[in-house]
């Protein structure tokens, strides 16, 4: 057997992202580029009915800070069975809205802007829950992007030194020029992150093709844990199942 077939499966987290209460795909993170896709709990069923073992849910409403869908997003997480599981992002910014986001039974939830704009909290909640936390790192080149993607956050490798120092579990890297546009992972953006951490990286944007998937799976004695594929299902490029047997090939 070779070293390949004996590496760990590339985890997919198919996502879910609500607006207004709807499901919902953004291009490159813009508000105003919906495209609905109907009741949340109908497209996470989907997923899981697929063989989905994770969900990544994000409330854009409240990551743009626009109000929020914490209603729907706790009815997902209800109907979504105790083997799946959910990583929370949108809008976590404070210890209100993280207890808020830990009561829902998540999994992991996801900081970002909260991560650049307030590092000593970020430090305190990353040592205070360990895996529970990720840090999103959305990226344009190497400027990190918050506030729903609409502001400057910093610069990626500054903020990495911060986080590695504060014991950070996971990382969560976006190319946000890439996201919700088909056109294939950054793969050296993931692989330049790699280098400087040892800890779990999971891709998020612009996988297209199964191709890409195989791609983003022969990265993972490097660090790559999993990958977040959003427009690539909803728009029926391929099935989830078709992309969690190349995962794991």
């Amino acid at each position: 057997m070779s070293e390949f077939n004996t590496t760990p499966a590339l985890e997919l987290l198919p996502a879910v992202d609500v607006a207004g209460g709807k499901a919902v795909r953004l291009t490159q993170g813009e508000a105003g580029s919906e495209t609905n896709y109907g009741d949340p709990v109908d497209a996470a069923q989907e997923w899981i009915d697929q063989g989905a073992e994770w969900i990544h849910l994000v409330d854009l409403d409240a990551a743009f800070g626009r109000g929020n869908n914490r209603a729907v997003i706790r009815r997902v997480i209800k109907a979504t069975p105790r083997r799946v599981n959910i990583e929370l992002s949108g809008g976590i910014r404070d210890d209100q809205t993280l207890e808020a986001a830990l009561a829902t039974g998540a999994k992991r939830i996801n900081l970002g802007t909260a991560a650049l704009e307030n590092p000593e909290w970020a430090a305190h909640v990353i040592a205070e829950f360990g895996e529970a936390i990720a840090v999103g790192l959305d990226v344009r080149g190497t400027t990190l992007a918050a506030r729903g993607w609409t502001q400057e956050g910093g610069d990626l490798w500054a903020v990495m030194d911060r986080l590695e120092e504060a014991g950070c579990a996971r990382y969560v890297v976006t190319d946000v020029t890439k996201d919700g546009t088909l056109k294939g992972p950054n793969v050296d953006l993931l692989e330049q992150v790699m280098d400087r951490t040892d800890r779990p990286v999971i891709a998020s944007g612009g996988i297209a093709t199964l191709d890409d998937i195989a791609e983003l799976r022969a990265l993972v004695p490097q660090g790559l844990e999993g990958a977040i594929v959003g427009k690539a299902l909803y728009a029926k490029a391929f099935t989830l199942a078709e992309a969690l047997d190349v995962a794991s090939a």
